[in-house]
């Protein structure tokens, strides 16, 4: 996924540990049948034709997203405006239930999506299916603000608001609570899904949300410092300590407690990497042009090869659906915390992150790797460090940058999975400060043990789960989408007859 940055997901490659022993050992030969037989049914690849397949989850996250998209009739492109508003604030009132505003709300989801995924992701895109990958790649992305709209719209139809004030949504509750009011007979099949996928949300946020987090921040830490020569050699547990006590700090305070930090940290760090690519193509204007007519020509006529357009498509498909998560329901949890009583207004608002993360931020990094010539130079390297190579090859202090960015993107990539791994946990055993607080302090301690510990086999098979989230909450939301289509319709006829109010235009106390 795109905040993920997993091996798997992302393409990006692990620095090379030494071999396992000890206590890693025993660990990864536990779980290395589990995550085998996962790892298959996950990307078990499906013939699609022209000799070329596609692997499973893929083509089941592309699949929701063209169905959703002609079935809620192109809402990604007519409710693209309202849902700006909606973030601007000017739907907005402090009196509405929830924790946290639509922007929060954004800033929370996009933390655990923007990452590694969009550095590493798409150079593997490009670099194995050329230019033409980041056509397909965009269209996919604009495919998944379908799906997006689809399953936050439910993660506020059917969250509960508890006591204290606070938030529990997600697809736990619409797959429960939603299939067991609108299809009474698949109740039981309901609660069946709702339980799969809290159990591979928990196990997902500890690792790949997590572990793998840690280990890849301090794994670039480590090579800008000076790889086996820096003193923070054989230090990943005390690096491990640091970053738990700020990952503590932070996720104690709950849900606003994130939103804050989060929305801050993640405009911060995609300005600063939009702005690095903007001027490298400022700096590159008569290569843009050259660049975007390869990007379109490679997309129906690529280089011979790799298997033809339909290699081409699968490159692009692939990454743009690892890099939005669109369809794998965590986002629901975070929007299902927004201040609103409208469940459409919190789906247009979230159909704007594939937006960001793979139309905007994707698009940037492909472009800044083609200008740059980086795709077509062998020796280079694939993933991370490809796309410094392309960057830094105009900005020569930007593997410094970039090592910053790792960090901002696995600490605010963390966060996020810590929340959505905690309200799994409440799903499943109670709504409780000791859970809460236990599961917190899990997620802290699983900090120390992925920056410290070789926990390869562990990592993929959480990776692995995280995808399959995609299977239950689908299902879910497919069988939903009749009511989703009805919530639409009422809320644009309302909007458009005044009764929803725009407060922009008609400012009241709040």
């Amino acid at each position: 996924m795109g905040g993920l940055g997993t091996a798997l997901a992302s393409g990006t490659v692990r620095a090379a540990p030494a071999p396992a022993t000890g206590l890693d050992a025993t660990i990864n030969a536990a779980f290395k049948p589990i995550a085998d037989a996962v790892s298959w049914l996950v990307f078990h690849p499906v013939p699609v034709g022209f000799g070329a397949s596609l692997p499973f989850v893929v083509l089941w996250l592309i699949v929701a997203a063209l169905f959703f998209t002609l079935y809620f009739r192109f809402i990604n492109i007519r409710g693209f405006v309202q849902g700006f508003r909606l973030i601007r604030g000017d739907f907005s009132r402090n009196d509405e239930p929830g924790e946290v505003t639509h922007f929060q709300a954004l800033s929370t989801a996009l933390s655990g999506t923007v990452g590694l995924g969009n550095i590493a992701g798409v150079a593997i895109a490009v670099g194995i299916g050329g230019p033409g990958a980041t056509f397909w790649m965009i269209l996919a992305g604009l495919l998944g603000m379908s799906t997006k709209f689809a399953e936050c719209t439910l993660g506020v139809k059917y969250r509960r608001i508890n006591a204290d004030g606070t938030v529990s949504g997600g697809p736990m509750h619409y797959l429960s609570r939603g299939i067991a009011q609108e299809r009474p007979r698949l109740a039981g099949l309901g609660r069946v899904l709702a339980i799969v996928f809290a159990i591979c949300c928990i196990g997902g946020s500890l690792g790949a949300g997590n572990m793998f987090q840690s280990n890849q921040t301090f794994q670039q830490l480590l090579q800008v410092s000076g790889g086996a020569d820096s003193w923070l050699a054989g230090k990943g547990w005390l690096f491990g300590l640091v970053m738990a006590a700020l990952v503590a700090v932070v996720i104690i305070g709950g849900l606003r407690s994130i939103a804050r930090v989060t929305s801050r940290v993640v405009p911060l760090m995609a300005f600063i990497y939009v702005a690095c690519s903007l001027y490298i193509l400022a700096a590159s204007l008569d290569s843009i042009g050259p660049a975007f007519a390869s990007i379109i020509s490679g997309a129906f006529t690529p280089e011979a090869g790799y298997g033809g357009a339909v290699g081409v498509l699968i490159q692009g498909f692939r990454r743009a659906a690892f890099s939005n998560e669109a369809g794998v329901g965590s986002a629901a949890i975070a929007h299902a915390a927004s201040r609103t009583h409208e469940p459409v207004s919190e789906g247009l608002v979230a159909l704007w992150e594939p937006f960001i993360d793979t139309v905007v931020i994707c698009t940037m990094t492909a472009l800044v790797i083609v200008v740059t010539g980086m795709h077509q130079v062998e020796g280079v390297g694939d993933g991370v460090q490809l796309t410094s190579m392309a960057y830094e090859s105009v900005l020569s202090w930007f593997p410094v940058l970039l090592a910053v960015s790792v960090f901002l993107f696995a600490f605010s990539t963390m966060l996020a999975w810590s929340y959505y791994g905690e309200k799994a946990a409440c799903y499943l055993f109670g709504e409780s400060r000791p859970v809460s607080l236990g599961y917190k302090l899990l997620f802290c301690v699983f900090v120390v043990i992925g920056a410290s510990a070789n926990l390869g086999v562990v990592v993929d098979f959480s990776d692995a789960m995280i995808l399959v989230m995609s299977v239950p909450n689908l299902i879910g939301v497919y069988l939903l989408a009749p009511l989703i289509r009805r919530e639409l319709a009422s809320y644009m006829a309302r909007v458009r007859s005044g009764e929803v109010q725009n407060y922009r235009r008609r400012p009241v106390d709040a």
